[in-house]
């Protein structure tokens, strides 16, 4: 109580006191608290991002044999609501520039909604992929930081390195963009969170998919193994990729929002042909030439860029 008195004794001292006798300081306070208008079409797709991040780490949470929509397992349920996700953080910065609702609140809510969609649920969603795949180790030792395996402190850090590097990436996005304020941009700064999570997302899909079948050759036997051993290091890779300063090309805004050519039309045309009859094959592709094509089109400018010489990365 002195402290408060003392204070606006201070104040009374100065003369700051608005014309209803309460201190201007106090005041501005209440004026910081304010907090401006919210677009209510983008805000509702910002928040059904953020609940499909929460559905997809309950429906990873349940057992492998729980049985989804049409016959999937919890672990592909949970995979496609990060890509549900995926689409929702896709059209919300459309629907906020279209109906004039972007606002610096839009885009604060959206990064919150992208660490939980884009961020925790992927880590989590590999963590568990890899536990149940492994056989006799079992999911606690993985799940648990302090196992004693040292594949489990491996795949356990990767996980939280991953989270680590999604937070950073959302932060750094926030204040490289006037407080999330979206543009038509055609790059970014970093392999975007949507990206990585689509990756992780996707090949843990395809694994599922492929062990849904009933006596499965050898061939593809060996191939599921590799994506089970291989989805820990590409998520530490896109964890990586996500902090760099490497560009990435804006998928929707350069590849589906300007004008192309027939022969583009075509291509694209084919790719949907492709999702129809081999979409978890598909979808792996595309999420994996996406996440190569950021440093593959860095070595190629860097090469051009200097002719015989060598590329510094």
């Amino acid at each position: 109580m002195r402290v408060r008195f003392e204070e606006n004794e201070a104040v009374e001292k100065r003369g700051d006191w608005s014309e209803d006798g309460t201190p201007q300081d106090r005041r501005s306070f209440r004026r910081l608290r304010a907090l401006g208008p919210t677009g209510v079409w983008p805000t509702l797709f910002t928040l059904g991002n953020l609940i499909a991040g929460f559905a997809a780490i309950y429906c990873a949470t349940r057992p492998i044999d729980s049985i989804g929509f049409w016959g999937m397992s919890s672990l592909a349920l949970a995979c496609l609501l990060i890509l549900l996700g995926l689409i929702l953080d896709s059209v919300d910065g459309s629907v906020a520039r279209l109906t004039g609702g972007v606002t610096e609140i839009g885009g604060q809510l959206d990064a919150l909604a992208d660490m939980i969609t884009f961020g925790v649920a992927p880590s989590f969603i590999m963590l568990n992929a890899f536990s149940l795949t492994i056989g006799s180790e079992g999911a606690a030792s993985i799940m648990q930081p302090g196992s004693s395996g040292l594949l489990g402190r491996l795949c356990w850090a990767i996980a939280a390195l991953y989270i680590c590097c999604a937070a950073l990436r959302l932060a750094r996005f926030n204040v490289e963009t006037a407080a999330g304020r979206l543009g038509d941009h055609m790059t970014f700064r970093g392999m975007p969170s949507p990206g990585a999570a689509g990756t992780v997302a996707s090949l843990v899909l395809l694994h599922q998919h492929l062990a849904k079948i009933d006596v499965p050759p050898a061939l593809v036997v060996g191939f599921m193994n590799l994506i089970v051993y291989g989805i820990p290091f590409i998520t530490l890779l896109v964890a990586l990729a996500m902090i760099s300063g490497i560009p990435y090309r804006h998928a929707t805004n350069r590849y589906l929002r300007v004008n192309r050519s027939f022969g583009y039309t075509a291509w694209i045309a084919v790719v949907v042909v492709m999702f129809i009859w081999w979409f978890q094959e598909t979808l792996a592709f595309v999420f994996l030439l996406y996440a190569l094509s950021g440093p593959v089109i860095y070595l190629v400018s860097r090469i051009k860029a200097y002719p015989g010489t060598a590329p510094q990365v």
